[in-house]
């Protein structure tokens, strides 16, 4: 059987040096005209979960998702180039993902809580796209529960490849690792942002790296 890779972006596969939650600061204070006042935690969440805090916080009664989605992808396109400026690869990840795209037993995705057009943005700034199917990916579009997000990207790479996989799932946060357990999905932590090993580890993961500098180790993990 072979793996279905889904990839965490922020903070496991890139930084984006801030470029996105200041588009979404902006998109949001010009699209509803109320003053910003204080940014969420956005860690490991959805764009859509973020949304719907982001509206209560603010009081705002009169705006969807979907449409404050159009106004930031917006930014995000306006100042895309931005990512890789100002953001920075984690280290490993060009050599990890080359090996795994070399191994025909291996499709990778990314299951996100970027909405598509952010999370392809962030990619192409780094040259990475051609690693991913991003047509099966999980997104922040899809739902506000990120569990949610890897039985869809299952489900879409079943349906398109016409096969079952065996689901690994890679992020730097406590909510990838309960993602994958509620999928009973392999799951691998990477302390490469604000959450330590140890809490990784706690939360479940079947397997944990201080970063992907180790590509041997980080490839034996994903694929074996």
């Amino acid at each position: 059987m072979r793996r279905l890779v889904m990839w965490d972006i922020d903070y496991t596969l890139l930084r984006g040096g801030g470029v996105a939650a200041r588009a979404w600061q902006a998109a949001f204070t010009e699209l509803t005209g109320v003053a910003w006042r204080g940014n969420p935690i956005f860690g490991g969440r959805t764009d859509m979960d973020i949304c719907i805090e982001v509206f209560a916080t603010h009081g705002v009664t009169d705006c969807t998702p979907e449409r404050f989605f159009v106004r930031y992808v917006e930014k995000v396109r306006a100042c895309r180039h931005e990512f890789g400026e100002q953001g920075s690869l984690m280290p490993g990840v060009r050599d990890v993902l080359a090996r795994l795209r070399a191994d025909p037993d291996v499709v990778q995705t990314l299951v996100t809580g970027n909405v598509p057009e952010v999370a392809e943005a962030k990619v192409a700034a780094f040259d990475l796209a051609a690693a991913f199917d991003t047509e099966i990916g999980g997104y922040g579009t899809d739902d506000s529960v990120r569990a949610t997000l890897v039985r869809r990207s299952l489900e879409r790479a079943e349906a398109k490849y016409g096969e079952a996989f065996h689901p690994v799932v890679i992020g730097d946060t406590v909510h990838d690792i309960t993602a994958a357990l509620a999928n009973d999905a392999l799951a691998v932590g990477v302390a490469t942002g604000s959450t330590s090993m140890a809490q990784l580890v706690l939360a479940g993961a079947h397997a944990v790296l201080p970063d992907l500098a180790d590509v041997d180790a980080a490839v034996r993990i994903l694929r074996d």
